[in-house]
Parts: structure tokens; C-alpha cells; sequence
């Protein structure tokens, strides 16, 4: 008696409620055309990443980041005294950057204590850039308070 009201309970789509079929084959369709162009792009030398349209440098401040996994992060001048420290509520984005100038120095195989720059351009743009890797970062990519934190270092 209940598999015969579990079987009411089912529902059925009729014809008129699938998709059509040509709109199926559309997005289908789309699909295969980004992958077409994509690929083109990339058989024709395109560059892989996004780079950041050239400005003239305003200020450049060539620092030493130290950080720990804990998020606290302490950045010291070029001279190697303290300019700032940040707790771990602080640090959080400095010290994400650090880790990540410690892997890019670990695959480079560089000294892991080697400066960083960081330059604020004339187009509003700030940048951060490792000479021993050649690694480097638009830092406005990564939201207003991450990049703020940076700025705060070329004040």
C-alpha cells in the first residue's frame, strides 16, 4: 500500500517543462568556441598572466619582511631596523606574502632573507617585486585593506 502512494508521490516532467534541446546545443556550442579561441590565443605566443599596464615609479622602498605562520609580521629597512611589526591580527596579508616570497625562494633556490621592493606607481597601482626571484605581485588584485597594508609601508 505505501510503494503505491510513493509512486503517486513522483513527479514526471512533461515535454514542455525540459530544456529545449537547442538551447542545450547553444551553450554547447558556446563552450566549444571559448575553448577554440582560448587555445588559439595560447598557440599564437599570448602571455599566460595578466600584467599590470606600465607607470612611471613614485615611491620605492626597497624592505625585509619576516613573518611565521601565526600571521604576525615584522618589516625592517633597508639599513635592517625594525620599521614595522604587526601582531597577529595585524599581519595577516604581510605574512601571507612572506610565505609565499619563502616558496618562491625555496624553488629559485636564492637566499630565503633577500629584500623585497615595493613601489606605488602614478596609475594607483602598487606593486611588490623580489630581485632574487623575479617574482613580483599587483598588489591591488588582493582588495583595498590588503594592499592599505603595504601603502602603510611607503608612508
Amino acid at each position: 500500500m505505501q510503494m503505491q502512494t510513493a509512486d503517486k508521490a513522483r513527479i514526471h516532467a512533461t515535454e514542455r517543462e525540459l530544456v529545449p534541446r537547442l538551447f542545450i546545443r547553444a551553450m554547447f556550442g558556446m563552450v566549444m568556441i571559448c575553448l577554440i579561441m582560448v587555445s588559439a590565443y595560447r598557440w599564437m605566443g599570448g602571455p599566460v598572466q595578466y600584467t599590470a599596464p606600465e607607470s612611471p615609479v613614485l615611491i620605492e622602498r626597497t624592505l625585509f619582511l619576516e613573518g611565521n605562520m601565526s600571521g604576525s609580521a615584522k618589516v625592517f629597512a633597508e639599513d635592517g631596523t625594525l620599521f614595522a611589526e604587526y601582531s597577529t591580527d595585524e599581519g595577516g596579508f604581510i605574512s601571507g606574502v612572506w610565505r609565499v616570497l619563502q616558496r618562491e625562494r625555496t624553488k629559485a633556490r636564492v637566499d630565503l632573507d633577500g629584500p623585497v621592493i615595493v613601489r606605488a606607481r602614478e596609475n594607483n597601482r602598487l606593486e611588490i617585486f623580489d630581485p632574487s626571484t623575479g617574482w613580483g605581485a599587483d598588489l591591488m588584485g588582493f582588495g583595498h585593506d590588503n594592499s592599505a597594508a603595504f601603502a602603510r609601508l611607503l608612508n
